[in-house]
């Protein structure tokens, strides 16, 4: 179950539960992010939620304050550090500053997405102690990733928000450790403590979470797509390549609100996607919403402490529920 203890980097030690918030476009900003970091988990943001590459240097400089202000304040907390995603794609004209700008701040977990990171990024995180964690769907993604030095992968099974892949998460996470014993994080219709602990015992070490916090009061998300989670079931998700070019899963009633029908889009192309200005298409991400299978488990917005008490009780209560089914 999971990787060996000393195979996962230090920062990734000591969390107050085995999750990372997954980096949303428009939806994750320094509100949202402090919140989670501050309740024990992983907080990330893509670094292109930052609108100008300025705009990143300043809510670095922010955030890592305000972290080092609530550590001194609430010695006794545990404090999760922040991830930056970087997209690695050749429409993203700012990787390369935006990259420097993580190596100023020592960013100490960057998420690499879309393509496997260069040599001189990967060594740019590694100079200071930073790690990078990096999103794949397939075996051959992951391939990919190990070859070009990541320390970690990020498994996006069927069912995740955004952009996720096809396959089974026990198939993905199972191909994924027989070739990797390093930290293997899984992604796909996570929103529950039981599904946190699920992870673990397919062979993942922590649990990726997206669109659970979507639905929160943190969240820069508008109040018409946070109540859509709430509405939602898993069947009103919609599987596409249309908007961007990649596949993706979007809430339904937003394509419709975009007067399309989500059952007869068209096939999208990858030569659409442009990420230079924090979205791959007009509109989309802002008006076209993106989320996991896992809203019909969503039946409130709530803020971010509440929900990881939540994540946290429910884990807790899934580990006692299974040492009473060992000892039955």
């Amino acid at each position: 179950m999971g990787s060996k203890t000393d195979n996962i980097p230090q920062v990734l030690k000591n969390l107050r539960l085995p999750v990372i918030s997954a980096p949303m476009f428009t939806v994750s900003y320094p509100e949202l992010v402090m919140a989670q970091c501050k309740a024990g988990i992983v907080g990330s943001f893509p670094a292109l939620n930052a609108r100008q590459p300025e705009l990143l240097d300043e809510w670095l400089t922010q955030m890592n304050e305000e972290l080092d202000s609530f550590k001194k304040e609430n010695p006794e907390k545990i404090v999760g550090p922040i991830a930056v995603n970087q997209i690695v794609h050749s429409s993203n004209v700012r990787l390369e500053q935006d990259v420097a700008t993580c190596v100023k701040h020592q960013v100490p977990i960057i998420i690499s997405s879309l393509r496997a990171p260069v040599k001189e990024i990967v060594d740019a995180v590694h100079s200071y102690g930073g790690i990078i964690l990096h999103d794949v769907i397939n075996i051959r993604h992951a391939q990919k990733a190990l070859e070009a030095g990541v320390d970690g992968l990020i498994v996006v099974a069927a069912g995740a928000g955004g952009h996720a892949g096809t396959l089974s998460p026990m198939a993905l996470v199972g191909e994924v450790r027989r070739i990797f014993n390093g930290p293997i994080v899984l992604s796909g219709s996570i929103v529950t403590g039981k599904a946190v602990l699920a992870a673990q015992v397919m062979g993942a070490d922590f649990a990726y979470v997206g669109t659970r916090f979507i639905a929160s009061h943190e969240a820069n998300a508008s109040e018409a797509y946070k109540e859509a989670l709430v509405k939602a079931n898993a069947a009103d998700i919609i599987y596409s390549n249309y908007f961007s070019g990649v596949h993706g899963n979007y809430v339904r009633e937003s394509i419709e609100r975009a007067g399309l029908d989500p059952d007869n889009l068209k096939d999208g192309h990858k030569d659409k996607m442009s990420f230079a200005d924090g979205r791959s298409k007009p509109k989309t991400w802002k008006d076209i919403w993106g989320a996991g299978q896992g809203v019909g488990q969503i039946d409130s917005l709530l803020p971010v402490s509440t929900i990881i008490d939540n994540l946290a009780r429910e884990y807790t209560q899934a580990i006692d529920a299974v040492n009473h089914l060992k000892r039955s």
